[in-house]
């Protein structure tokens, strides 16, 4: 059996070298097949982890009267907190408020100037309420919006569930696109690996002949050309590993740029899932081409 199957991968390579720009037209239809499959992977990994990032920051606020005592503001707190969707809730002070201000404009000296010749401290103390699951905000903002505190000045309940909404429903076209992208792509590859098979057999059509005469049996004669279609999934699967992982290079800095503060990292994702991802790709496609293969040698290997 051994030596069988030396002799079939013997004759693939023949096979392949005398086709040389047929294989490399059928290898290039492969990659871009597994090219848009790891884009699509790609895609949901950032989207899934943008939303989840989101989740996390859902927080809503209770902002304060500036002359709150401390002791009625700490008693809000607890009462807040004693809520069952609630899962935390800061308090930031007047002092915390003004310094987180300053910060995010220290680039902004008109701002920093207008504060400086108000004189005072005009922002209010405020109670940050994170929930305990992002699908119970809207809950959470009614129970919010009845509690009773004369304390209470404002509140923001901006509901980050539209930006949610969005991000999902551009996943879910991108999805689609990809899935129609990849069927093509599949087509594509069933079609020239069948016309790959064809010209092979054609080439190779005196020595089947006389392999039929010895008596060869149809396994021998077919081995060859099914092993092709592995010889050509394995140069894909390798080429398009080669080439994802320096993209991914590239790529990450700028989602931790556009990400700043989340942890989003495809190069770890993709090195992780490896052997799922590039696996599971050479297991599907190789059972496509051996089955486009098989069927071109069923029909043209007739001599």
């Amino acid at each position: 059996m051994m030596l069988s199957l030396l002799r079939a991968f013997k004759f693939s390579l023949q096979d392949i070298s005398r086709n040389i720009w047929l294989s490399i037209i059928t290898v290039t239809i492969l990659i871009l097949a597994m090219f848009s499959i790891n884009t699509l992977i790609l895609t949901k990994v950032i989207s899934t982890s943008a939303v989840e990032a989101i989740k996390e920051k859902v927080d809503l606020s209770l902002y304060l009267k500036t002359d709150s005592n401390e002791n009625d503001i700490f008693a809000l707190q607890l009462k807040v907190n004693a809520l069952e969707k609630v899962k935390e809730v800061q308090y930031i002070s007047k002092q915390e408020a003004l310094d987180s201000f300053r910060k995010k404009n220290e680039n902004n000296p008109e701002i920093l100037q207008a504060l400086l010749e108000l004189g005072k401290n005009p922002l209010s103390p405020s109670l940050v309420i994170s929930p305990q699951n992002p699908n119970m905000v809207p809950e959470l903002i009614e129970e919010l919006r009845a509690l009773d505190s004369n304390i209470i000045e404002s509140r923001d309940f901006n509901d980050n569930r539209i930006i949610l909404e969005k991000i999902d429903n551009i996943t879910k076209r991108i999805d689609e696109v990809g899935f129609f992208v990849i069927a093509i792509f599949i087509i594509t590859s069933l079609l020239v690996i069948y016309n790959s098979i064809k010209v092979a057999i054609y080439t190779h059509k005196k020595e089947i002949e006389i392999m039929r005469l010895v008596g060869a049996s149809n396994s021998f004669i077919y081995a060859p050309f099914l092993m092709s279609s592995f010889i050509y999934t394995f140069i894909a699967v390798i080429i398009i590993i080669l080439v994802s992982f320096p993209l991914l290079g590239i790529l990450q800095p700028y989602l931790e740029v556009f990400f700043v503060g989340y942890n989003i990292n495809v190069v770890s994702y993709f090195f992780d899932n490896f052997f799922l991802i590039f696996g599971l790709q050479f297991l599907i496609i190789s059972l496509i081409n051996v089955i486009a293969s098989y069927i071109a040698v069923r029909r043209y290997s007739r001599v």
